[in-house]
């Protein structure tokens, strides 16, 4: 398939567009947390401000024309992907002029090793294109591979999720918590699917054929970032999904962490952000979904 460009809604007039992207910055809700303990709260906090201000530049195209192109067969690309890098990139590169930069659309430096700002611009851009109001802004600072501060912002809720090592997890300036649910058949829980699923789907079938079955109920939302926010606030008690990327879960995953859940490969063992398949669950749901999962 080759790279067609859509547009989708209604245009905005030339002055409305410049005055988007030139929007100034935005101060951070007063519900964020108080950043106060932990190593990594400055950096925390430095996110949060920038988190909420690219979601305010989502936010005010949200619902209007833009020009959308395909990576892939099924893959989307908005200017809005790219506008939101951009002013990410500003704001981190000021901020913290010594770190490294890794985004999902322009790339960077290898975030294994030292300090490297992993981020994805707009999670659940097909959601955006369509007009569907579950995407989301996901920034992480990595050391060494390894999230250690976090924020996912979800522009048309108006909810921001922070996590810093030794912090906790926190939404929307409440300390949050994964469920207690122990019984799997009570249990809600959320997947996604890979943009290129031909290869894999007997494998993606077979697992959601399985959960279905076992738990209350499956839902897809289209953001693996709000995925892994909602298990670490207990809206869901299970997440899984294969063929993600460092960008789609690094925030995600500390959150769940700092709130008490488990993450790790569909295995039990380790994951580090390129893995791909992700299971992140309240911990205590754990061990018999590995068992479901496993083909």
């Amino acid at each position: 398939m080759g790279n067609p460009t859509a547009t989708l809604l209604i245009d905005p007039s030339p002055t409305e567009a410049n005055h988007i992207m030139m929007m100034p910055p935005i101060d951070p809700s007063p519900t964020l947390p108080p950043f106060t303990g932990g190593l990594f709260a400055r950096e925390a906090a430095a996110a949060a401000r920038i988190a909420e201000m690219a979601g305010a530049l989502l936010k005010s195209r949200f619902a209007t024309a833009m020009n959308v192109d395909f990576k892939g067969a099924t893959d989307l690309v908005t200017e809005m992907d790219l506008a939101s890098e951009a002013l990410i990139r500003d704001e981190l590169a000021r901020a913290f002029p010594g770190d490294a930069l890794f985004g999902e659309e322009a790339g960077g430096t290898d975030w294994h090793r030292g300090r490297v700002w992993v981020f994805d611009p707009l999670d659940g851009t097909t959601n955006f294109a369509h007009g569907l109001p579950i995407f989301s802004v996901s920034i992480a600072l990595c050391l060494d591979g390894h999230p250690v501060a976090g924020v996912v912002h979800q522009p048309i809720a108006g909810e921001t999720f922070v996590a810093w090592a030794g912090g906790g997890a926190w939404g929307n300036g409440a300390r949050l918590r994964v469920s207690a649910q122990t019984d799997l058949q009570k249990a809600l829980v959320v997947t996604g699917f890979p943009y290129v699923i031909a290869d894999q789907i007997d494998e993606v079938l077979a697992r959601l054929r399985r959960m279905i079955l076992a738990t209350q109920g499956v839902r897809r939302l289209g953001s693996a970032a709000m995925d892994l926010c909602a298990v670490a606030m207990g809206r869901f008690d299970v997440f899984w999904e294969t063929s993600l990327q460092p960008w789609d879960v690094a925030a995600g995953l500390l959150l769940v962490e700092e709130a008490g859940g488990r993450v790790t490969d569909f295995a039990g063992a380790p994951m580090p952000l390129d893995r791909g398949q992700l299971l992140a669950t309240n911990g205590r749901l754990h061990e018999p979904v590995i068992g479901l999962l496993a083909l």
